[in-house]
């Protein structure tokens, strides 16, 4: 369902997101996942905790699935920091979606810091039943 990336633009991304886009130290930001098939769709879940709905971005394009999320500090300027260990800033993480999933109906719901995602099975990836003609009497096997 999911098709593996390319593995040098991973590489790429995450030593962006290690060293940051001037040089500086920075924690990566992370964006975990589950995905697998349930039924007739398929479902994915990214744990997004502490990110207001309102930043979720969700794009399609050519089959590649692109969610960006954006998480701001949940304190003020006027406080001394003592620990900062939960990343902030823009989240994002992009899917190559397999053809045979329909991405012209794709769920999205936010529930407790979770992104979860239903994409449903294409038509065309279905199981279907062909027919056999021989001597006589067609017959039906499934495919």
């Amino acid at each position: 369902m999911l098709m593996r990336t390319d593995p040098f633009r991973e590489l790429d991304r995450f030593t962006q997101q290690l060293f940051g886009q001037n040089g500086t130290w920075s924690r990566p930001a992370v964006m975990p996942m589950d995905a697998y098939r349930e039924g007739e769709e398929f479902v994915v879940h990214f744990d997004l905790p502490g990110v207001d709905p309102s930043t979720v971005d969700l794009n399609v394009e050519r089959n590649v699935l692109t969610v960006k999320a954006e998480r701001t500090r949940s304190y003020g300027d006027d406080v001394e920091l003592q620990v900062a260990e939960r990343p902030r800033g823009v989240f994002s993480r992009q899917l190559f979606l397999g053809d045979t999933l329909n991405t012209d109906n794709i769920h999205a719901t936010y529930d407790a810091g979770v992104l979860t995602l239903r994409i449903p099975i294409a038509e065309k990836a279905k199981p279907r039943k062909i027919e056999i003609s021989a001597a006589g009497t067609p017959k039906q096997i499934n495919a």
